[in-house]
């Protein structure tokens, strides 16, 4: 097979088909934004039904080996798993935004650069949201768009080619399928959003408050921030999350621990009652978010959506955890990563066993995060409550120390940017 390229042919259809620089980390929080966003009355539901279940569907990407789902979400074995994908799209009403970024970009790939995979587990609930680095090598499968052309399976690549190598309209489901077959996990449903997404998204929600340990300075994304609390929202909150040479050893994976701290503000903010509770605000995130996203078939019905908040809903702080997948360094080359499968089976089993999971990792110097301890004037994070109105949670009966190779946060710890003033 080829290592550099794929080759395509077109094949006849027989029914329906299952269907330059990564600087580009777009936005975690569709992890979460999903999973809430239509989770509060019939007003909710009733306005997306009426005006955004024909934009979605005919948007929608089929994925590959698609099982029958049941309608009540309830019935998933297992719970299920979402798959969140960020594409470096340049779009043209946000180019400019980007200056040489966005310029001359004819005939570049689109790359997946972000990719989250968010489990939810069957009762008690418990959400894990594992982050892959773009520069994973792996194998990436031979790939079906949706006019069924095929892309040759290709032995080792970065992972941030998934989306580029399924073709027009197949992209999404070629990540699905990459990442699937890389852990073994069956991924029901799965989205992708843009940098306007980011922005738009960002801005629906009033921002995310986020903290510096140090200030950030990087003149690759624009981003000059000083040490302390801020709340970022925009184009802001784009560049926070696309910084990397302005965190800890300026390497993907701190970008991927600086991601973590966002999404653990984002989900304390969402499911604290700040966005649950407030319905113009749900109703502008349900408009902003599903006109933003491209999403597969199993994704594109607002009740399977609604459902999918409720489910959710009542997670405690701490069984929302956050966790890089594990990877050691490429014999051959240093600036990829190749997958750590020892720790990555200790991760799967303890979230297939839907065990408390327990993050055992110190972070560095070297990570793009700290643990904060909280200041005079502060109030502590929250540590065991969900929404305000949430049943407690059974205590778990088993807890999973996971290996401390495995880095990463529940939404229960406080941690700040690690900020390294490169520039």
């Amino acid at each position: 097979m080829s290592e550099s390229s794929s080759r395509r042919r077109t094949v006849a259809r027989h029914g329906q088909l299952s269907s330059p620089t990564a600087v580009g980390q777009l936005l975690k929080l569709i992890g979460i934004a999903l999973a809430v966003v239509l989770v509060s009355g019939v007003g909710v539901v009733g306005y997306v039904i009426g005006g955004l279940t024909g934009t979605v569907s005919a948007n929608a990407v089929e994925l590959d080996g698609q099982k029958e789902l049941p309608p009540d979400i309830a019935a998933y074995e297992g719970g299920f798993d979402i798959l969140l994908t960020g594409v470096d799209t340049c779009e043209p009403k946000y180019a400019h935004l980007f200056g040489e970024r966005c310029e001359d970009r004819e005939g570049d790939a689109t790359l997946n650069d972000v990719n989250l995979l968010v489990h939810v587990s069957s009762e008690p609930r418990r959400i894990t949201a594992v982050s892959f680095p773009r520069d994973l090598m792996l194998p990436i499968p031979e790939c079906t768009d949706i006019d069924g052309n095929i892309s040759s399976a290709m032995s080792k690549q970065p992972l941030n080619v998934a989306y580029e190598h399924g073709g027009e309209k197949g992209g999404l489901n070629c990540v699905a399928k990459t990442i699937s077959e890389l852990t073994g996990e069956d991924i029901e449903f799965a989205a992708k959003v843009t940098f306007g997404g980011v922005i738009e998204i960002t801005d629906a929600i009033g921002g995310v408050d986020v903290c510096l340990a140090s200030p950030i300075k990087d003149k690759y994304t624009g981003l000059d921030m000083a040490a302390g609390n801020h709340t970022v929202q925009g184009l802001q909150a784009l560049q926070f999350l696309r910084t990397r040479k302005g965190v800890g050893d300026g390497s993907d994976l701190g970008r991927i621990g600086n991601q973590q701290q966002y999404m653990s503000s984002l989900a304390r903010k969402m499911i604290s009652g700040e966005v649950l509770g407030n319905v113009p605000v749900m109703l502008k995130l349900a408009d902003t978010g599903l006109s933003n996203i491209e999403a597969s078939t199993s994704l594109a019905d607002p009740m399977k959506i609604v459902q999918i908040a409720l489910a959710v809903k009542s997670v405690p702080f701490k069984d929302i955890v956050f966790v890089q997948y594990p990877t050691g360094a490429d014999p051959d080359n240093p600036n990829k990563v190749v997958p750590d499968r020892e720790a990555a089976t200790a991760l799967w089993d303890a979230i297939s066993a839907n065990k408390q999971l327990q993050i055992t990792y110190e972070n560095t110097s070297n990570d793009g995060v700290v643990v904060k301890e909280p200041v005079d004037g502060e109030s502590p994070a929250p540590t065991d409550t969900a929404s305000p109105d949430a049943t407690a949670a059974p205590e778990p009966t088993e807890v999973a120390e996971l290996p401390d190779t495995i880095k990463g946060n529940s939404a229960a710890v406080q941690t700040c940017s690690n900020g390294n003033v490169r520039g």
